[in-house]
């Protein structure tokens, strides 16, 4: 009993240590993504700045539950409000991207090519699968749902992160400007997934069991 006490509180360690670095990278990602596309004046970018931006939120309610006791009052319950919090900035990102988007694609707006932001988009297509991979690990060992449930944000991130290369690439080496507004539409329904998910409280649980 002593020693899968002591291994489940290594894998909590290690859990937690995942989760401070998922909020620093996120917290980097965003903000290099927000003025990198500001800059260029990219939607996909700033989408999927303002998209690492509201994930640090979502991964602090994680790491907060890592680290909580498991009969700290009201627990679940502050968990809930915070995760329906982070469910209406996706869905309200989502909207956003959506009238931004569309608005390039009618006013015919090419966007500047962004190095920078090609740059951060494959940076993260290779760091997010080894960090999903990492938390699922975790997760098993653990025996918790909310890291299971975070490593499938951070698989969205690498989804992201495709779609996000593919508008820039093609802009960059052809001059194709519509498939930065158009990568940005495509992020919309996997950001207001994200959304809804926390909405319906289907990334809350208890790590604690």
């Amino acid at each position: 009993m002593e020693a899968q006490i002591a291994l489940r509180g290594a894998g909590v360690r290690l859990g937690v240590r995942l989760q401070y670095f998922t909020i620093v990278y996120n917290c980097l990602e965003g903000i290099i993504s927000l003025v990198a596309g500001l800059f260029a004046g990219s939607v996909s970018l700033i989408g999927f700045g303002f998209d690492s931006l509201i994930e640090v939120t979502s991964g602090a309610a994680v790491l907060w539950r890592l680290r909580s006791d498991r009969h700290i009052a009201n627990c679940e319950a502050a968990e809930q409000r915070t995760l329906r919090t982070v469910g209406w900035c996706f869905i309200a990102l989502a909207l956003y991207i959506l009238y931004d988007s569309g608005s390039s694609l009618l006013r015919h707006e090419p966007p500047e090519r962004s190095i920078t932001g090609i740059i951060v988009a494959a940076v993260s297509i290779v760091v997010m699968p080894i960090l999903a991979a990492a938390k699922r690990h975790v997760a098993a060992e653990i025996g918790s749902s909310a890291m299971k449930a975070d490593s499938r944000q951070t698989d969205f991130c690498t989804y992201l992160s495709v779609v996000l290369l593919g508008g820039l690439g093609l802009n960059a080496l052809f001059g194709w400007w519509w498939a930065d507004p158009l990568a940005a539409l495509a992020m919309t329904p996997i950001i207001a997934k994200e959304g809804f998910q926390c909405l319906r409280g289907e990334k809350c649980c208890d790590v604690c069991d």
